[in-house]
């Protein structure tokens, strides 16, 4: 049995879910998901409540169960509140600056790299070597964030490169004379 999947989920105020054979469609202040339900899988609201259930108990149910739960979750977490990425840059002249709808990166390439805003994510430089990546879908913006960061991943032996905030970079020791 799946923990995670038993526990029910609270629907908030603001947030209107709607459960269509198949597909679920979550709208909130932020913006509008949905995402295709498996047919293993059993999704029924009742009193602002949703419970996630399997239809049987065949591995393929068991294994999409809480699975299903985390993604409803997560999809009325970000209609709700949004979720929120950052990248820090460590390097010499590294440095990055929004322009437009564009994110201009120096990362000690011979040029820079020009990154394109995907539309429903937001992309704002405090420093000139931090990035936050916001927006409503967890997924777009985990992508977006490992797009960046795989220009320049950081490296083990001074930790050059672009890391997420939270990383911790395992360093190695140089050579020895």
């Amino acid at each position: 049995m799946s923990r995670v999947g038993k526990s029910p989920i609270q629907i908030p105020d603001g947030v209107n879910i709607a459960v269509n054979d198949n597909n679920i469609e979550v709208a909130g202040k932020l913006g509008k998901l949905s995402m295709v339900i498996d047919s293993a899988i059993n999704v029924e609201i009742k009193d602002k409540v949703i419970t996630v259930s399997p239809k049987s108990l065949i591995r393929h149910a068991r294994s999409m169960w809480g699975t299903t739960r985390n993604r409803i979750q997560n999809m009325i977490t970000g209609v709700q509140t949004g979720f929120t990425k950052t990248l820090e840059m460590t390097g010499v002249g590294y440095r990055s600056n929004v322009e437009g709808n564009k994110l201009k990166l120096e990362l000690g390439f011979s040029h820079d790299i020009f990154y394109p805003i995907p539309e429903g994510i937001n992309i704002k430089c405090p420093k000139p070597t931090q990035i936050e990546i916001s927006g409503y879908d967890k997924q777009r913006v985990g992508q977006v964030a490992a797009e960046i960061r795989s220009y320049r991943g950081p490296e083990p032996y001074k930790g050059k490169g672009v890391r997420y905030s939270d990383e911790v970079i395992l360093r190695k020791e140089g050579k020895k004379k």
